[in-house]
């Protein structure tokens, strides 16, 4: 049973803890050297999911161009950047046509490729402003907005990113015939097991989203309006780290320019490399 699987493994991550516990604490004597255990495996950035926001004529648009093309762009271009400076990374794409995919369907991709990393790319738009005119009401373009946003799960939505880790790290199909075996919440094992990777991932959405959000601002100088909670559904159901980049506001000239043109492209999908490479030495 998983379950058991599941004991053992927590079971053998306890002499670990002692050591980390015992080590945590200062002495008065003199320092010594530790060597590393290095038969203990570490985490490896194996696998990364590039998620082009929108397709099928949905999404955001601004006077020549639509989100559906412009991310689509941005995902073949991050593809590439991926496998010429992070060699080894596996890119699976959620979209390579312009076509919709449901957003369950990207979840599910991602989920089902054992994704460590999920990176949605949207463009931003804002809607548009009501005002009166002559006592008739109309509606005026809001081409205000401006520059970058990154995104992640709120957590009103945490009882779905809690249903995806169930499913991806409990579930397990018997001889493929469809029968689970299921995740006991009365097993505590399971639910510690559950709630480490909870906050695991929790953290390192977080700790990738700063970092694409610092390359954007320090390097590039764009304006940001930070990082964010927000109840992405492809965020909350993809059992990983997760982020959303609004990277820009389509329906703003400058910004639509900047989105469409090679320069504007490459240093997005660079920024975002220089936060992957940063990240994939922190978590490893």
């Amino acid at each position: 049973m998983k379950n058991k699987a599941l004991k053992r493994y927590i079971y053998s991550l306890s002499p670990l803890l002692f050591l980390f516990l015992l080590c945590s604490f200062k002495t008065d004597g003199p320092e010594k050297k530790i060597k590393r255990d290095t038969t203990v495996a570490s985490f490896k950035l194996r696998t990364i999911i590039v998620d082009a926001g929108h397709g099928g004529h949905t999404g955001a648009s601004g006077s020549y161009s639509t989100e559906e093309g412009v991310t689509l762009a941005l995902a073949f271009k991050l593809q590439k950047a991926i496998e010429k400076n992070l060699p080894g990374i596996n890119v699976v794409m959620t979209r390579t046509t312009p076509a919709g995919v449901p957003l369950q369907t990207r979840s599910d991709i991602a989920n089902n490729n054992k994704g460590d990393l999920f990176i949605s790319l949207h463009c931003n738009s804002l809607s548009d402003r009501i005002s009166y005119r002559h006592g008739k009401k109309i509606r005026v373009p809001d081409r205000s907005g401006r520059g970058v946003l990154v995104l992640v799960y709120g957590f009103h939505r945490d009882k779905e990113e809690a249903a995806a880790l169930r499913e991806n790290l409990f579930e397990e199909k018997d001889g493929g015939k469809g029968v689970s075996m299921g995740f006991d919440p009365n097993d505590p094992t399971a639910m510690i097991l559950l709630n480490a990777f909870k906050a695991k991932y929790r953290k390192n959405s977080l700790r990738f989203a700063n970092l694409v959000n610092s390359e954007f601002v320090d390097t590039d100088g764009r304006h940001s309006d930070g990082v964010k909670e927000q109840g992405v559904l492809v965020l909350c159901h993809s059992a990983m780290p997760a982020v959303l980049v609004e990277t820009g506001f389509i329906n703003n000239p400058t910004d639509e320019e900047y989105l469409n043109s090679e320069a504007g492209q490459n240093e997005i999908v660079a920024s975002i490399i220089r936060a992957l490479v940063e990240y994939k030495k922190e978590v490893e």
